[in-house]
């Protein structure tokens, strides 16, 4: 017996010995399996209208008017009157993005259906290649990236909303092109917390199939194997590449915002979110909005807007880099704006503005036109 525990002995500790190699061999293993720059469609994440992009994804939780169709579906159900959203996005590299959306409530406010379109490219961008690296063929290119939904909205209780939104995509890089199936979920529950609104929401966008592209960019020619003489000449012959399926940009969001003031003609709200993408780490967002109705008694009202969003870039670190790389990197997501809007009964004209910085890409503006009826 004696034998047996010293022999018992000796392992355990010739095991705890082991312990700290192993675990340091661990700690010199990367772990992080991130899948960044792994989807594709990514123009799905520029948002609708200029009152969400000044707020970030915050706005989810507070989202009750047109583009709640992009950012929250359940959002829409809060809608009293008809209404059109269009808006264009001034993004980086002298692209552009357009995004619209018409929803209409029905069953005396409790339901609403709505539909939107997005769009993203640019033309004629000259070709450049290995055998011509100066593009003296004129070759060109363009991208033109679509999506449209159908949203259904539902108020299941005085406190209680929820959303589904359909969607179909549409990807075409230059001679090739790819199409997929998408589906956003959203929730909302608002309640009164010392008096004042709460609300909150969940989230979750672009779940749908993979995005795998054909065309005739994928049109090749390939050498037959090599054959005895007088048989078959071995002339080139037609093939396709094959592409994999890659993932839309899924995101998982959960939001909250509270109105810190809220009076019959004004209103302060904060907001946060929690977002975790598929190709990014989890990233959060903070922001406020002020919003003040009847100036002077009339018919107009203005808001201001501004927001901080956090979102790991893709594992680049700018530290070693010039300090004026390191700061533009800090800065990047902070946006800001405000808008402007006429009500006259059931009538209502709305515009706002946002800029929203991306970093060492620079500088964004998002502008979007309202009208309710």
């Amino acid at each position: 017996m004696r034998h047996y525990s010293a022999s018992r002995l000796a392992l355990v500790l010739s095991l705890l010995g082991g312990l700290p190699a192993g675990m340091a061999a661990q700690t010199n293993i990367n772990q992080d399996n991130t899948a960044y720059g792994t989807t594709a469609a990514e123009f799905l994440l520029l948002g609708a209208g200029a009152r969400g992009t000044a707020l970030g994804g915050a706005y989810a939780a507070i989202a009750n008017d047109v583009s709640a169709l992009y950012y929250n579906p359940a959002g829409t159900a809060f809608m009293t009157r008809p209404g059109i959203t269009i808006g264009t996005y001034n993004y980086v590299a002298d692209t552009r993005y357009s995004w619209g959306g018409i929803a209409f409530p029905f069953s005396g406010g409790s339901r609403n259906i709505g539909f939107q379109l997005g769009t993203f490219g640019f033309k004629d961008q000259p070709v450049y290649t290995a055998s011509d690296p100066n593009n003296a063929s004129n070759a060109t290119y363009s991208v033109s990236e679509t999506f449209a939904g159908m949203t259904f909205s539902q108020n299941f209780s005085d406190r209680f909303a929820a959303g589904m939104t359909a969607k179909f995509v549409a990807d075409q890089l230059g001679e090739a092109k790819g199409n997929a199936f998408a589906v956003d979920f959203g929730t909302n529950f608002h309640s009164n917390l010392g008096g004042r609104p709460i609300k909150f929401s969940f989230v979750v966008s672009n779940l749908g199939t993979g995005l795998s592209y054909h065309g005739d960019a994928l049109n090749v020619t390939v050498p037959r194997d090599t054959l005895p003489a007088g048989a078959v000449p071995g002339l080139p012959q037609p093939g396709q590449l094959r592409t994999k399926s890659f993932q839309l940009p899924t995101t998982f969001r959960v939001g909250l915002a509270y109105d810190l003031v809220h009076e019959a003609n004004d209103r302060l709200t904060v907001l946060g979110d929690f977002n975790q993408p598929n190709n990014n780490k989890a990233g959060f967002v903070f922001g406020s909005e002020f919003q003040l109705d009847h100036l002077g008694g009339g018919p107009f009202g203005v808001a201001l807007r501004g927001s901080y969003s956090y979102q790991p870039a893709n594992n680049i670190d700018l530290t070693a880099s010039t300090s004026q790389l390191v700061n533009k990197q800090d800065l990047q997501g902070l946006a800001g704006g405000g808008g402007i809007n006429y009500k006259a009964g059931t009538f209502k004209l709305g515009v706002d503005y946002a800029y929203k910085y991306m970093g060492i890409l620079g500088g964004t503006h998002f502008i979007s036109f309202d009208l309710g009826w």
